[in-house]
This record gives C-alpha cells, structure tokens and sequence, in this order.
C-alpha cells in the first residue's frame, strides 16, 4: 500500500469517523475509499474548528482530524490550531509537506517550524515506514494529559511512497496521573478547615468525565462551585450550590462568593490569567488540582498543589475527607445554598426587566432568555461566538448537562463558534446544536452556512444583527463619529436561503419563540437554519 493509503487505515482502526479537510490532500481520497466520511469546508479555519467541536463534545474520547495540503493550506489553517491550543482540545492535524528533498527550504511554509508553539507535539514524516510509529505517538499524545493540538506533517513524497510489509497496528490507549496521597490529605484537612471554600472547576472535569464526584465533593464541603468558560456544564448549574460560569461578565453570586472566599480549590483548570476569566485577588489560599504541573504557579501563587487526573483526584478527595469526618464531610446548616438562593434571585430580579424585555430592536437578553425556555437544556448543545455573544450567553443561559455548552476563549477569532457547533451537531446528531454570533462574525464564516447544507448538518445559528461592532465602540469614538467605522450591514437571512440553509427575520420579541420552534423543526431535517434577530446596539454586561 501507498503512505496515505497506511495513514488512512490507521485513522479507520482509530475509529476516526469523518475527516474535515479542504484540497487538495491526498488523504480524502484515501480516507473516503475505506468508508470514512470528507467533510470539505469552505475555509481552512472552519474546517479545524469542525474537527476541534467534535472532540470538545466527545470529551476527546473520539478525536476530530483535520487535513490540509501543504503550503497555502496549511498557512490558512493556522489560527485554528491557535485556538485549540489555547482551550486545550486534543485534535489530529494532518498537514501536507513540501517534498523532503524542499524540507526548511524558504520561503516554503514548513508546518514543523510554524506550528511548534500552537500544538502539544509535532513531527514530520520523512520515512513511509515510519508512519506507524508517528502515528502510535500522535494517538497517544492526544489520549494523555492535558489536550491539544497534535500535528503530522506528511511530505508529498511520502504518501505516495509504498508502505513495505504488513501494517500491523493496534489502537493507542492512554494514561492517566493518580494524585500524590500527601498532597490529597493536605488538600483536604485544608478544604475542611476552610470556612467560606469555592470550588473553581474547569473543563478538566469534562475530559476526566468527572461531573458525578465534583457533585459528591461539593455537597460533602457543602461548597458553592463555579466554572470557568470553558468548563461551564461541567457542573449542573440547576443544583443548589451552582454559581454559574463566568468569562469577563459571570452571574452576580460568581462574583460575590469569590470576594468572600478564603479558600478557591481550583479542579481542572490552569488558572489562567485571561481576560476571560475571573480575577483570583492574593489574599485567598489557593488549592489547585491539574494535570499539567506547568500550569502549577505560572499566574498565581499556589499553596497546595495536586496533581493528577481531576477525576482520580477527586475521588482521592472524597475518600479522604470521608476518613477526616468519619463519613460526615462539611454538612452543617446549608447556610451556603441559602445564600446561593438568595444572591441568584437578587441578580435575577435586577436583570428581568432586560430578560423580559419588550423592546424594539430586539434586547440581546430577550432572545436569550425565550430561546432558554423553548429548548430542552440537557438534549441542546449550545455555543457563542467572540465578543458580545460570549459576554451576553455565559452568565444567564442555565446549563443542566455535561458537554451541553462549549465556551471558548483565550484566544478569541470572530467566527469560531460556527464550525465548532458543526463538530458537536456530527458527533451528536440527535441533539439540537446553536450557535449564537454577532453580525462581525457572521461577516467573516458566512460562507461555511453552505458546508452544514451541502453536508446535512442541521444546526441553529442566531446572528444579533445590530449593524454595527457595539463593544469596540469606546476604542473608536472619533473614528465612529467622523467616518461611522463601527458600521456594517447585510441581510443574513436571505445569505443563509442562498447557501441552501433555512432563514428567518425577526424584528418583534412575540415572534421570538415560534421563530425557535420553526428552525429547529427544519434542523431535524437535516438542514441549517439561521434566525436574523435586528437588535439594538447599546447594552449592558453582567460584571460586579
């Protein structure tokens, strides 16, 4: 067999069940030939988050792979692998290379040299083979520790090189790290001594699968738990002791219970200084469980550390605080639900007036709040985009099942949010998949609406469409009174009926719910569909 025909087979023993790829790239003709599905996108960016959303919604359990042809290809594809990077979603990419007789010659683009800082592990291929051997690391690299992008760079003479012998693969497991009993028995005579604790959780425990025993510790330490952006799901924030997840706008109780904390147990996270993320003031005792032992004092000063598998840590916990207590954990008067409660109806009440919302252009807030009871919450997965959306949906959409949000950040590019629900709506068909963007972000990935038609994945975008970039207005106030350089246009619902999708304009709040109703219908069908909602330009965010 040929190099790509070997690559091909391995993905199939992999049980990789499409590739997202844009040509010319020899694996989609190989991959297609033995029954794994070409999703061709319109732009080498979607098709990297296509790949990155299918592994996000399967905790990294079935991995998204990405192809791209050498050059151009793999030059454009390069903010993708930023972004992944940044949150961390393990996912295969599988670039072309020039010749090896051109390796590191310039100016061709050598994915090796540019990629190094974006992914988890790189190589190139110079020896057909050696396929199996790159191709056992790579599968390992993204089952192990903390996720990321992993990269091949196949040269072209490489695919087309005979693969001499039997392919004699096996699939790859991974490990994971079990905590240090000393630091699990510190962590929790601290957690126990704790009198106003916080749980900070992140996406980790989505990828651990360990929403169940963050529920046991919390309700043990009778501690209230928020996640970070990119974790929110990861705890049913319906539970009493939910705070909500925050980016730079977060529910009020986030904020309160932060402040007042004297103990944040940081489970799955880096706790990374970002401004999408919650600012961690230095006179906390900070407890934190990871991984990744880089992430371990990198922006804060950390006083206990456990590292590990945050499930295998948690479950270390939750035994070890049983011992200290004799069974009974931290289960004093429920002061800490209560106080829950009472901050959460306090917010809400402060923000029903905008939730409520009969306004004309649309308030953002409204079409939240209807699309959040007309959807059933734990079969919807939903996703913003960059900017207003992300600050608008992640305090107040309410997320009661694991893996049914995918908050992104870090690095934010206007547009991501489209692809990755395309990847959540493949690995999860029977599940209703929304993507709520601004009209900037529509402007940059619109096109990608024909790829979800074309390749019958029927998801949901909800473009705010105020005409105009609203949250830089502060940055531009000259610019904008001078030239109007905040403003933009277009008729997006008509855009989505051109490319073969559904649409549908909505100007007044009463047509908000049927709107839902009708689009969602039409996604089960297997079609896209977009709702235009005209909103008005000036709003607030949910920071204290």
């Amino acid at each position: 067999m040929k190099g790509v025909e070997a690559i091909a087979q391995i993905l199939k023993t992999e049980g990789t069940e499409f590739l997202a790829c844009f040509p010319s790239q020899p694996l989609i003709e190989a991959c297609a030939a033995i029954g794994i599905r070409p999703i061709v996108c319109r732009q080498e960016r979607i098709g990297m988050a296509i790949a990155d959303g299918f592994s996000r919604t399967t905790n990294g359990k079935r991995i998204g792979v990405f192809a791209m042809q050498h050059g151009p290809g793999t030059e454009n594809a390069f903010p993708g692998a930023a972004q992944a990077f940044a949150d961390n979603v393990p996912l295969l990419l599988l670039p072309g290379g020039y010749a090896t007789s051109r390796s590191f010659v310039s100016p061709d683009f050598s994915a090796i040299e540019n990629y190094a800082h974006v992914t988890k592990w790189l190589a190139q291929v110079a020896d057909v083979q050696r396929i199996p051997e790159f191709m056992r690391r790579a599968f390992y690299q993204l089952r192990t520790g903390k996720g990321g992008p992993v990269l091949l760079e196949v040269p072209t003479n490489i695919f087309a090189a005979d693969f001499e012998g039997t392919l004699d693969y096996v699939s790859v497991s991974g490990n994971r790290t079990a905590p240090d009993p000393h630091d699990v028995k510190e962590a929790a005579r601290v957690l126990l001594g704790a009198k106003r604790p916080v749980i900070h959780a992140g996406q980790g425990i989505m990828y651990a699968e360990a929403t169940e025993e963050l529920l046991e510790l919390a309700e043990l330490l009778q501690a209230p738990v928020m996640t970070t952006m990119q974790g929110k799901s990861a705890f049913p924030e319906n539970h009493p002791l939910a705070l909500g997840g925050a980016s730079g706008a977060g529910p009020k109780p986030v904020f309160h219970f932060l402040k007042k904390a004297d103990v944040v147990f940081g489970i799955g996270c880096s706790f990374t200084r970002t401004s999408y993320g919650q600012t961690i003031s230095p006179d906390k005792v900070l407890v934190h469980s990871t991984n990744d032992a880089t992430d371990v004092n990198k922006d804060y000063r950390v006083d206990h550390a456990v590292i590990g598998d945050a499930k295998l840590v948690l479950e270390a916990l939750i035994e070890e605080i049983r011992s200290q207590t004799n069974g009974a954990g931290n289960r004093n008067d429920g002061d800490a639900a209560t106080e829950v409660k009472a901050i959460k109806r306090e917010w809400l009440d402060e923000w029903m007036p905008q939730l409520t919302s009969n306004e004309m252009p649309l308030n953002q807030y409204r079409i939240i709040w209807d699309l959040l009871h007309t959807v059933d919450r734990a079969n919807t997965i939903i996703t913003h985009d960059a900017g207003s959306p992300r600050d608008q949906l992640v305090p107040f959409w309410e997320s009661v099942a694991p893996r049914t949000y995918m908050g992104w950040g870090k690095t934010t590019q206007l547009g991501y949010g489209l692809g990755i629900i395309m990847g959540a709506k493949l690995a999860e068909p029977d599940k209703v998949c929304i993507n709520f963007m601004g009209d900037a972000a529509i402007g940059m990935v619109g096109m990608d609406i024909e790829t979800a038609a074309r390749n019958k994945i029927g998801i949901l975008t909800i473009v705010s469409n105020n005409g105009a970039m609203a949250i830089e207005r502060s940055t531009m106030s000259f610019a904008i009174e001078e030239y109007g350089s905040h403003t933009q246009g277009g008729d997006y619902r008509s855009v989505a009926k051109a490319l073969g999708g559904w649409g549908v304009r909505v100007e007044r709040p009463e047509e908000l719910v049927p709107a839902f109703k009708d689009a969602i219908a039409v996604t089960k069908t297997g079609q896209p569909a977009l709702i235009e909602c005209i909103t008005k330009e000036n709003f607030d965010f949910s920071r204290y």
